[in-house]
């Protein structure tokens, strides 16, 4: 399974959510190869921001990865797009191309806590808002990977 992790500028909720799908689909027995990127050029080729780092070092998890952009590629590639906003799913609906293999679907439409709710951007503020994002996404990420376990389980 190839799942990819979706947001504006791929520096703070998406290498988050990049990270912690790929520690819990390992968890649920998976095999998966996990990417993200974002829908905007604006940090292409930077690292995940320092806030996203430090709460992923906090948790046991290492964001190694670079911004990138999505491309048209993807839309083949990838399986399952997780956007983290409504805004990131409508634009990546717009550029999929027609027939494209890969669903794009809310990152929380797997959070038991708020199904379908957006993951708010925490880029202007501060450590707290990144903590917070931080819960939402390992809800999601494990309620995703539990689903896809069972969904590959099932007769």
């Amino acid at each position: 399974m190839r799942v990819l992790a979706l947001c504006l500028g791929n520096i703070c909720r998406s290498p988050l959510a990049e990270a912690l799908l790929r520690r819990e689909l390992a968890a649920a027995g998976v095999d998966a190869v996990v990417d993200s990127a974002g829908t905007g050029e604006w940090h292409v080729g930077r690292p995940a921001d320092p806030r996203s780092r430090e709460v992923a070092h906090r948790h046991g998890l290492e964001l190694e990865g670079r911004a990138r952009q999505l491309s048209r590629a993807d839309f083949e590639r990838q399986d399952v797009i997780l956007a983290m906003d409504a805004q990131n799913a409508a634009e990546a609906r717009r550029l999929s191309p027609p027939a494209a293999h890969a669903r794009v679907i809310l990152m929380r439409d797997f959070d038991p806590l708020a199904p379908g709710a957006d993951v708010p951007d925490p880029y202007t503020g501060g450590l707290g808002g990144f903590e917070e994002v931080y819960g939402m996404l390992e809800r999601s990420a494990r309620s995703f990977a539990q689903a896809v376990a069972a969904q590959r389980s099932a007769p």
